[in-house]
């Protein structure tokens, strides 16, 4: 069901109404269309995450880290629902049952991208928010996407921008948050790498460096219950090849042929092993690479 909250309504967000003042050509929408859970808790403490729609594997592993610490800690994760960069921090709110509230570039009766129509119902079913300015079945077009930056950025205290190139849409919402007084974290990446050149560029500017989820709940001034606390996976394994396995995996991720040689085993035997330890649960395997869990 299809609701509609005016700026002249008493829930219209504060902070929200209050940043978009300060831009220039625009006071913001004056109508915001919405599904799902409209409640004063779900603003309370709103951290926007943003990202490359071509996430890199350390991207993700990060995105997915950071974001379940801190949405366990009561924090409301925030973002555009494009794939990559905005799914992943959707994805991991929904995964751990925290809040999150999804900002359509389109109308909001279009799930776009439409290949992420399970993750709109998650979101839905897990007490979370979709907000859009545009009603119906409006098509998303390039300005629409920058409209919807605008709102992202002023709904929450900070921006952490996970992974993005010079020229990315993720430094348009790092933008807006500079122009809102909004804190602005960065993940910092590999300097061979294109995705991090932005994030990199937002360090130098002044962006604060995020290294573990510590460095953000300081910023809203929330301390993880016990219960929250990720503590680090326990591998109980007698088998000598698949410690090695996992230590090397805990370094970075490698491919089957990788850690054949360095094991000095047939590449039979080692794929059994990870056949097994991907059934245990201990690791995962994606683009080639295997993963610790």
């Amino acid at each position: 069901m299809v609701e509609t909250v005016e700026t002249t309504d008493a829930k219209y967000p504060k902070a929200l109404k209050e940043a978009l003042k300060k831009l220039i050509l625009s006071s913001g929408p004056k109508r915001l269309y919405y599904k799902g859970n409209w409640c004063d808790e779900i603003f309370e403490n709103c951290l926007a995450v943003v990202g490359s729609r071509h996430l890199t594997y350390y991207g993700r592993k990060a995105t997915e880290q950071l974001v379940t610490e801190v949405a366990l800690a009561g924090v409301t994760i925030v973002s555009g629902f494009m794939y990559g960069g905005d799914e992943a921090a959707h994805s991991a709110a929904v995964k751990c049952k925290g809040k999150t509230i999804a900002v359509m570039p389109c109308g909001i009766n279009l799930i776009h991208p439409g290949s992420q129509k399970k993750l709109y119902q998650e979101i839905l079913d897990n007490n979370g928010l979709i907000i859009s300015e545009y009603e119906g079945l409006t098509q998303p077009q390039t300005f629409t996407y920058v409209q919807r930056d605008r709102i992202v950025a002023g709904l929450s205290k900070a921006v952490l921008v996970t992974e993005a190139a010079l020229g990315s849409g993720s430094l348009i919402t790092a933008g807006y948050a500079q122009k809102y007084g909004r804190k602005i974290f960065a993940l910092p990446g590999p300097i061979t790498s294109e995705l991090s050149k932005g994030t990199i560029k937002l360090i130098k500017e002044g962006a604060e460096p995020v290294t573990e989820a510590k460095d953000i709940l300081d910023f809203f001034k929330i301390l993880p219950g016990v219960k929250n606390k990720k503590s680090e996976k326990q591998f109980v394994t007698g088998d000598n090849l698949e410690n090695k396995i996992i230590e090397h995996l805990k370094r970075e991720p490698m491919k089957a042929d990788q850690m054949a040689r360095l094991f000095a085993v047939p590449v039979a035997k080692l794929g059994t092993a990870l056949s097994l330890m991907q059934l245990k649960g201990f690791i995962n395997q994606d683009n080639g690479k295997y993963y610790i869990n």
